[in-house]
């Protein structure tokens, strides 16, 4: 129903309307094409805006960090603190995604009404909510079980807060913790073991996360954003432990007196990894390159930007061994060469792209005779800082 069919609909015709069950309302309700049919319908009387308000499934505010749809709510509003956030949940009580992304002001208290209405909600969306602590995630988790996303980019909880959301949400399946600095391997224990459909988490520049929290971790574990993170040998291993990784980000992995333990990967349960990032993993050499190249079979992808110390073995593996690849970045890898160049020509038939730039010793010449040979594959001058797939988060 359009704007315009509204506006001729006579008394007769709205009073048959208004007798209809809230079942046929609804129906009508999801039948309008636009956001000013849907505003116009709720202004018709309350019971009419009493369907429009159990209808709205998503809520977000003009503050939030990205757009869900044409039909957003307060797209003037520049802040939301708790009284008005409070109101809005009484009001919108069958939402299933709600964005306070970028609410900075935003209080525990806010999430209060949660508790009482957040049964059906499916996604939140916390990020930047500095004032949201572990007592805000109290009513998060005794009110919203059927959660399977969360984002709590830089909020303030520790493991208290995942342990009271890994207890009741466990449907959970999409979890950001990125620079939330007081989490630990406890809280991301609490999460692996009590929510066994997660597939993916982001833990970058969690410093106080060394991995071990990731042990016996469910196989849906698909995807891990670990940037700038301090993981040890044995946190590897607890990340590969599922088996079910497609994607690992272990970008600016810091040095460990013990190793990285990156050569795990290619001990056999990394053989489901797809996506590789090790850009400015600097401590990589040769030999776990040689392993990863042998162990991962399925691997697409593979960030080596300012790998510095891998040489001209390294490279012949990749070469001789990942069929399947077909991106790889070299960005700045002062120990690719003429060489490394000619082993990707002669190996990895499914090449397709390769990032490169700052490669002072690869010369023009190995290029030019690169293009004649492979001439399906494109050399872009480029650097690409994310690879994750875009069906993750």
């Amino acid at each position: 129903m359009t704007s315009l069919q509204m506006k001729v609909v006579d008394q007769d015709s709205y009073s048959s309307i208004m007798h209809l069950p809230d079942d046929c309302l609804f129906f009508i309700f999801e039948k309008f094409d636009s956001s000013a049919d849907r505003q116009s319908f709720g202004l018709t009387c309350h019971r009419m805006l009493h369907i429009q308000n159990i209808t709205r499934k998503s809520l977000e505010f003009g503050c939030s960090f990205f757009r869900l749809n044409r039909d957003s709510l307060s797209k003037t509003i520049t802040d939301i603190d708790s009284i008005i956030l409070d109101k809005l949940i009484k009001r919108f009580t069958r939402l299933e995604l709600l964005s306070l992304s970028g609410c900075v002001n935003l209080q525990d208290a806010g999430l209060s009404q949660l508790q009482n209405h957040g049964s059906k909600l499916k996604s939140l969306y916390l990020d930047c909510c500095f004032k949201v602590t572990d007592m805000g995630l109290s009513s998060v988790a005794s009110g919203c079980p059927n959660l399977s996303f969360i984002s709590l980019y830089r909020c303030d909880i520790s493991d208290n807060g995942l342990k009271l959301i890994a207890r009741s949400c466990r449907f959970l399946k999409d979890l950001n913790l990125e620079w939330c600095s007081r989490i630990t391997d406890t809280g991301i224990s609490f999460i692996t073991n009590n929510c066994r459909e997660i597939r993916a988490i982001k833990i970058s520049h969690c410093e106080k996360v060394k991995g071990v929290g990731f042990d016996r971790c469910s196989e849906t574990l698909a995807c891990l954003e670990a940037d700038s993170c301090k993981l040890e040998p044995e946190g590897i291993l607890g990340i590969l432990s599922g088996g079910g990784l497609e994607y690992l980000n272990v970008s600016s992995l810091s040095w460990c007196v013990r190793g990285d333990g990156l050569r795990a990967i290619g001990h056999g349960l990394g053989r489901n990894i797809k996506i590789l990032n090790f850009r400015l993993c600097r401590t990589v050499g040769d030999e776990t390159i040689m392993e990863i190249s042998k162990g991962c079979p399925l691997l697409k992808e593979w960030n080596l930007s300012l790998c510095t110390e891998i040489g001209v073995s390294g490279w012949e593996s990749i070469g001789k061994y990942c069929d399947n690849l077909e991106r790889v970045h070299v960005n700045g890898c002062r120990g690719f060469c003429d060489r490394g160049l000619l082993a990707l020509r002669n190996g990895c038939k499914r090449l397709s792209v390769i990032y490169i730039t700052r490669c002072q010793r690869v010369s023009s010449l190995a290029i030019a005779m690169f293009k004649m040979a492979r001439w399906d594959v494109e050399m872009k001058p480029e650097e690409v800082m994310c690879i994750m797939p875009k069906h993750f988060f």
